[in-house]
């Protein structure tokens, strides 16, 4: 990787040789490396065993987890933070493994879209959740550092599973919770 990056940098029509430059290449391929862990990652790893039976059933919202992501198309970050709820039925989730969930798959080369879904899948699988429901916001830097540059632009995606789909109120609810 760090060739590539060398390569990128020269491809500009940088000096490589240049003392600002000189390890930029390692540190560029470190960075990518760290931005794309979530390749490295298994599900099983992420939540280690932290589902602990509960009688709850009382959705679970878990609000503003903080996410950096790698836009597939440009390569360039999109930031925003991610609002993952469920509906317990006999067994809750670790609180951290559900910022670890979300970590996992927002390092990967992503689309906030298929971002939301895959949080939303995995936590429907893992706890067998009446309901789950997701909502991500985020900023785009290809949006805003390129093509039409819009600076207060920000998207927002949402994929709601079992109740959250099917009943109204437990969708309100949900919402209600994140004004």
């Amino acid at each position: 990787m760090r060739e590539h990056f060398a390569n990128i940098i020269a491809g500009v029509g940088e000096d490589l040789t240049r003392p600002g430059l000189l390890d930029t290449p390692d540190r560029a391929a470190k960075a990518f490396q760290f931005l794309t862990r979530g390749y490295n990652q298994t599900l099983d790893e992420v939540v280690n065993d932290a589902l602990f039976p509960s009688d709850s059933d009382e959705m679970i919202l878990v609000k503003d987890i903080e996410l950096y992501s790698l836009c597939e198309h440009h390569l360039l970050p999109f930031i925003g933070k991610a609002h993952v709820a469920y509906i317990p039925t006999g067994k809750v989730l670790g609180l951290s493994k559900v910022a670890r969930i979300v970590d996992m798959f927002a390092r990967r080369l992503q689309i906030q879209e298929q971002l939301t879904v895959q949080i939303a899948e995995c936590v429907q699988e893992i706890t067998g959740a009446s309901g789950v429901g997701v909502i991500i916001e985020a900023k785009h830097m290809c949006m805003m550092m390129r093509g039409v540059e819009k600076q207060n632009s920000s998207m927002k995606t949402s994929a709601m599973r079992g109740s959250f789909r099917s009943n109204q109120a437990t969708r309100n609810e949900f919402l209600s919770l994140l004004r």
